[in-house]
């Protein structure tokens, strides 16, 4: 016995010590990441007089995660559209900030998001300061926004691709076939082309022609935006884009005005220095969006009532806590959670849910619904569309008092799908082979290796249409519509916002601070001020939960792009695309 209990406490010991060790070397790794990036990246600037506001939107987000792991460092810090916002407001009003310098690329953000910020831009021009845009090669997004520039550069050897809208569709049901992967696939709507890779080998006739409407929809949009920005008409921009000058030399995009000059780097900054009346050999005290929009603004006033802003961001998902990829939290229960908390809040007098999402679990989608119907009882509650809010996004937005939309926001896709694979044809061509023993007709229904039955496959549609039943008098309740004039709009279709607003989906079409201002108008507050829900990840989250996890995240933010990110993000959906969903098509950009 005394052999016994020396060789346990030594198992324990040993446990403990290597415990130590490992956590140890989690915080070595840590630190020495952290001190790696901090040498490496230069600190902000301060604010000073005769400086310059510096728009990078390589790392715009919707939603910021604050307090994170490259928090302290300046490179790839994450800017919320809101903030960007505010910080372009700020500048308009603070006199020592002299102008704006647009730089575009790597630009990660939707037609939508891009939209918001090209209005703020606009808005600050009416201060008089100037708006100068340079880019070593223009996106088609990322000239979208520098359209709005007073002056926009372009580097002599660069181009700029203004070529129209294009969206393009994988089909997976060939290869899975070959392999021997069956996609049962249940769902109810026409146009719900979520499906369609797993069924079909080219898009249907009803999902190309809603594809075809809202992608020259949005052509449109951004045709008339440039054309009226440069001095031009909707005609010569379609004839640049027809005639393949993105391919040609940067010169054809001056000779078509839809730059000023081409010019190196170098050169605008001299440009630059000579508007806020610098020597050639001084630095120029560019501040960033981050920076500047840490400036105390203008107070709504010294009320304690507030409207709270709650961000719903991503797929919405089964699952809680951070995406390991993107950095971003899935939509999860823990936003009803939210939703449940403000709405007893006495201080919070309205909320506005800022929706972007493309949809995702069924299920989770009717939580947060019924959360949303709880707080209306209570106070105002006004939902902002960004990028998309379809499908489930739609879903969780439709009880709201008041519905904004942006003009190229993808909303609709009222719909619901079920897929489930079988991997029998798979296993037998391995050798694997199941035998199955069950006490009930349906105990094995939905096993991995077993094909469903008629019955069952019966079974799993009635479903789906109960859940398509469910949404469509969800959307005819709180939009104050028939179930026909709301299935008529439905069957999985996508809309524009404008759209969205003619079939009275949408309220009006606008932005945050609008969707502020209508929430506070309901509210009947006029002194009040905003409480911006953030998600918070600090220094002791890091280390006492998923350092690993935490750890991956940081190397992938710091070292990838956001496009690069948003790939990764696909595939990893991809091998969860199953079970019942109210959700667009995986990795869904129609731009």
């Amino acid at each position: 016995m005394k052999d016994f209990f020396k060789m346990f406490f030594a198992s324990i010991l040993g446990v403990l010590t290597a415990g130590i060790i490992l956590g140890c070397l989690s915080l070595f790794i840590l630190f020495g990441l952290i001190a790696s990036i901090s040498i490496s990246t230069p600190q902000e600037s301060a604010l000073t007089e005769n400086s310059v506001l510096k728009i990078d939107l390589s790392s715009l987000s919707e939603i910021v995660m604050t307090n994170n792991l490259l928090s302290f460092s300046s490179q790839n810090v994450s800017v919320s559209l809101t903030d960007a916002v505010s910080a372009i407001k700020k500048a308009k009003e603070n006199d020592k900030i002299k102008g704006i310098y647009i730089n575009t690329e790597g630009i990660g953000s939707g037609l939508a998001s891009i939209g918001v910020l090209r209005q703020a831009i606009e808005d600050f021009k009416e201060s008089g300061k100037f708006v100068v845009a340079y880019a070593d090669a223009y996106s088609q997004k990322g000239y979208y926004l520098a359209s709005v520039a007073d002056k926009i550069y372009l580097h002599p050897q660069g181009s700029l691709e203004l070529n129209g809208i294009a969206s393009q569709t994988m089909f997976y049901k060939d290869a899975l076939q070959k392999l021997g992967v069956e996609m049962m696939i249940f769902k109810v709507g026409t146009y719900k082309g979520a499906v369609e890779p797993f069924m079909l080998s080219k898009l249907s006739e009803p999902n190309r022609r809603q594809i075809e409407e809202y992608a020259n929809g949005l052509w449109s949009h951004i045709k008339n935006t440039v054309a009226g920005a440069r001095g031009i008409t909707p005609d010569e921009v379609q004839r640049y884009a027809d005639s393949g000058y993105s391919f040609s030399k940067a010169n054809m995009a001056e000779q078509e005005k839809l730059v000023d000059s081409l010019a190196h780097r170098q050169d605008v900054e001299d440009a630059l220095r000579a508007r806020i009346g610098k020597k050639l050999d001084e630095e120029i005290n560019f501040v960033s969006l981050s920076r500047m929009s840490r400036e105390k603004a203008k107070s709504h006033g010294k009320s304690s009532d507030l409207v709270k802003v709650i961000y719903a961001e991503g797929e919405i998902a089964d699952t809680s806590g951070a995406e390991p990829i993107s950095m971003e939290n899935n939509i999860n229960q823990s936003l009803a959670r939210q939703l449940r908390k403000a709405a007893q809040d006495d201080k919070v007098k309205a909320v506005v849910l800022r929706v972007n999402s493309p949809g995702g679990s069924a299920f989770v989608s009717d939580v947060i619904w019924k959360q949303v119907v709880e707080l209306k009882k209570k106070k105002p509650i006004v939902v902002s569309m960004g990028d998309l809010a379809a499908s489930g996004g739609y879903y969780i937005s439709c009880a709201a008092d008041y519905i904004f939309a942006e003009p190229m926001t993808l909303t609709g896709s009222i719909g619901i799908f079920g897929m489930f694979p079988n991997f029998r044809g798979i296993a037998e061509k391995v050798g694997i082979t199941t035998d199955v023993v069950k006490t009930a007709k349906y105990a094995d229904m939905g096993m991995l290796f077993e094909p469903m039955t008629d019955d069952e496959k019966a079974l799993i549609q009635a479903h789906v249409e109960q859940g398509y039943d469910t949404f469509i008098s969800r959307v005819a309740e709180g939009r104050k519509m028939s179930k026909s004039a709301v299935d008529s709009v439905g069957q999985g279709r996508v809309w524009l916002g404008e759209r969205a607003l003619e079939l009275g989906l949408v309220d009006e079409l606008g932005g945050l601070q609008q969707a502020i201002d209508k929430a506070a108008a309901l509210a009947k507050v006029d002194d009040f001020g905003i409480d911006y829900s953030r998600t918070k990840i600090d220094f002791l989250d890091l280390l006492f939960s998923d350092t690993g996890t935490a750890i991956r995240q940081a190397v992938l933010r710091y070292t990838i792009s956001a496009q690069e990110l948003e790939l990764l993000r696909q595939l990893r959906t991809t091998t969860q695309q199953t079970g019942y969903r109210a959700a667009l098509p995986i990795g869904f950009r129609p731009y």
